[in-house]
């Protein structure tokens, strides 16, 4: 028979370890994402359009509620995430624009 505390340390060290890859797995996606955002801040700035354009981001808050919804992730979480992303990259692209 089987220890149940010993078993419930097993599942929690896989959860962790899943834990672990994921945390990696959102810092390099985030990465790549600002390698792109930053490239589009620089387009921006070279042909003085401004920072932030809110249509966009308003279409990408729906698509990621929308998307947050399908994978049973609370989409007010997806909302509150990407308005932190769209910040800093608003808050990059005002630094090309000086």
């Amino acid at each position: 028979m089987t220890d149940p505390v010993a078993r419930a340390a097993a599942l929690l060290k896989e959860h962790r370890a899943s834990i672990d890859r994921l945390d990696a797995i959102l810092v390099f996606t985030l990465a790549e994402r600002f390698k792109h955002t930053q490239a589009v801040g620089r387009l921006k700035a070279d042909h003085d359009l401004p920072p932030s354009d809110p249509a966009r981001e308003a279409a990408q808050i729906a698509r990621l509620e929308r998307l947050a919804t399908e994978a049973d992730l609370d989409p007010e979480f997806a909302r509150k995430f990407l308005n932190f992303v769209i910040s800093e990259v608003i808050r990059h692209h005002e630094q090309f624009q000086k």
